[in-house]
């Protein structure tokens, strides 16, 4: 933010120094100061040493000099071809004066962006099994990006796609047909979405069983998945729910009723809300009807098996199937529906997809399809694409039932955080209740933060232990610092910010000032990249400044620098609280 707005001070000062010469786009550069020098901007001089004959000393002295004039500037240094500049305590004390009172802080130019609607797409899970580790990542960065497109003014509509048609949903339902002796979720006592899996599961066991002993009688693998009795009666049902079956169709309905009723207790539990649900069982039929339309204006093609696609080699991908040979869908057919049919509903500026890499082929394939099928919209399609989550322990396999599913996670990691307030020696400040509170607050933050904290589109290592320590970048050491503001700021409630009385800034003073006037930036860097890993560790690092602060002064000494410091506090405080709530993150007034 003070590199924003020093910029085109200094070069308008650069340019009517040098007035006869013309500066091309990009000559003029201004960077932040490398840690190692002095200063706090620095503008590179190596682009204009040639243009302007003179060494960069020279140059350096002389730009240094007329920016002096200014009350921005305080001193100036020349490090080889680099003029750093001291941004001066008054002006530091200004900026910090326009943030302090400024309840928008942190939005940057809002009025471009308010015009604009964007569809997050997240979640969008299967009916055939609960939530995992894996949807939990998608969940959060989902609600994490839509938050902050909000900050940034855009209007944001939180939709999924619930896949609650195909084999797989057909293999739960026929896996309880034949072994679950009409037990339900009630019966059992057990969430709907974890009922439901379970003979997800056990249709894959049951398969597996009957596939090796094919197997032993002489066939190959191939031929033994093709002579499955069970996989073909599943198939079989496929067919017959597409046909609208009326007892499948029943049976369809009151199991995915029961995944429902789980999935609404994990979207609690994670704060996730949505303001449309897709259904594919809806989506496909829509999709059906497109992908017709284009092959009969010659879009798509029909091989001699009845099957459609679409070819598309001519933008470097291959051939894609969207209709099988017996007219049943694929993922494709339903994507291309949902995305029309969103289109209609909202006439959206923008589309974001969450899920995945392993996907990325996928939607590079469904944006193509949509650009030949003549939709405009599909160019602001945007595929935020993220890494697999893994535990210490290894991979999860859904097939397998070694899947950590999120209802498990988030109570461990609840758990686990009140052993460790049980453990602490300020347990006597709290009651019951109150500690049953806050362990879900801090569990909740070293879960989700931790998650957040890394790029997306990276792997990574999910470590519940590592998560939930109260030092180094994690969340319960951001709710600690916050919480300790709050503490100082308790002890005098009433304080009156007089900004200018302030006469020399601490270093560790100006530290904290930098870092807090660069949120807006980080706000728009965060939305437009699609990365709030990017906003998780601006929020570690203002809590870090933070804390070098408090060790190093002393806040409340009776000076006329107090309210001050306690204005600054303030301020970092509820930058804090509003970046955490962007990702998703409580923050507790008291630890």
């Amino acid at each position: 933010m003070i590199i924003k707005k020093l910029n085109k001070k200094i070069i308008s000062c650069v340019e009517n120094l040098f007035s006869s010469f013309e500066f091309p786009d990009g000559k003029i550069q201004i960077v932040t100061t490398k840690k190692e020098f002095e200063g706090d901007i620095t503008l590179v001089l190596f682009p204009l040493l040639s243009l302007l004959k003179k060494s960069p000393s020279e140059l350096g002295e002389e730009i240094g000099n007329e920016l002096m004039k200014n009350d921005e500037i305080d001193s100036f240094n020349i490090v080889s071809g680099f003029l750093n500049l001291v941004i001066s305590d008054s002006y530091i004390n200004n900026l910090l004066e326009s943030i302090y009172y400024d309840t928008d802080f942190g939005t940057l130019d809002a009025d471009s962006f308010l015009s604009e609607t964007s569809l997050v797409e997240f979640s969008s899970p299967n009916t055939n099994k609960p939530l995992h580790l894996g949807h939990i990542r998608n969940i959060l960065l989902g609600q994490a990006i839509s938050n902050i497109l909000v900050k940034m003014g855009h209007s944001v509509k939180k939709v999924q796609v619930i896949n609650d048609r195909g084999i797989h949903i057909c293999k739960s339902m026929l896996a309880w047909l034949k072994f679950g002796n009409g037990e339900t979720p009630h019966t059992n006592k057990i969430k709907g979405d974890f009922f439901v899996g379970k003979y997800y599961i056990l249709f894959e066991k049951k398969f597996q069983e009957e596939k090796n002993e094919l197997m032993k009688n002489g066939l190959k693998e191939d031929e033994a998945i093709v002579k499955s009795n069970l996989l073909n009666e599943a198939k079989e049902m496929l067919v017959r729910w597409e046909n609208e079956d009326v007892e499948i169709r029943k049976l369809w309905q009151k199991m995915n009723n029961w995944v429902y009723e789980g999935f609404n207790e994990t979207y609690s539990d994670l704060g996730a809300s949505f303001d449309k649900n897709y259904y594919e069982s809806q989506t496909y039929l829509l999709g059906k009807k497109i992908i017709k339309k284009g092959l009969s204006e010659n879009i798509f093609f029909q091989k001699e098996d009845n099957s459609i696609w679409i070819d598309l080699t001519d933008l470097g991908l291959d051939q894609k199937l969207l209709l099988r040979s017996d007219g049943t869908a694929v993922y494709m057919t339903q994507d291309i529906g949902t995305a029309l049919e969103r289109y209609n509903d909202f006439k959206f500026d923008n589309m974001i997809y969450v899920t995945g890499n392993e996907q990325d082929y996928h939607f590079s394939t469904l944006f193509k399809i949509l650009g030949k099928l003549g939709y405009p919209w599909s160019k602001n399609c945007f595929h935020l694409s993220y890494g697999m989550v893994n535990l210490p322990d290894g991979r999860m396999k859904s097939r397998e039932g070694t899947v950590v599913d999120a209802d498990t996670l988030i109570k461990k990691m609840r758990n686990d955080s009140r052993e460790i307030l049980e453990n602490s020696e300020k347990i006597d400040e709290f009651n019951s209740e109150e500690i049953t509170l806050l362990s879900k607050k801090i569990g909740d933050a070293a879960l989700k933060y931790f998650i957040l904290k890394i790029d997306a589109k990276k792997n990574m290592l999910f470590n519940p232990s590592e998560s939930i320590d109260f030092n180094g970048n994690t969340g319960p050491f951001i709710q600690y610092s916050y919480a300790r503001i709050k503490s100082v700021l308790r002890k005098k409630i009433n304080f009156n910010p007089i900004f200018n009385s302030k006469n020399k800034i601490s270093l560790e003073e100006k530290e904290l000032l930098k870092c807090l006037l660069d949120y807006p930036i980080i706000i728009n860097d965060a939305g437009n990249f699609k990365n709030p890993s990017l906003l998780a560790n601006y929020i570690y690092q203002l809590a870090k400044f933070y804390n070098k602060f408090y060790q190093k002064i002393i806040i409340l000494d009776g000076s006329k620098d107090e309210d001050y410091r306690l204005a600054l506090s303030k301020k970092v405080a509820d930058v804090i609280k509003e970046g955490m709530d962007l990702l998703g993150i409580d923050v507790p007034e008291k630890m």
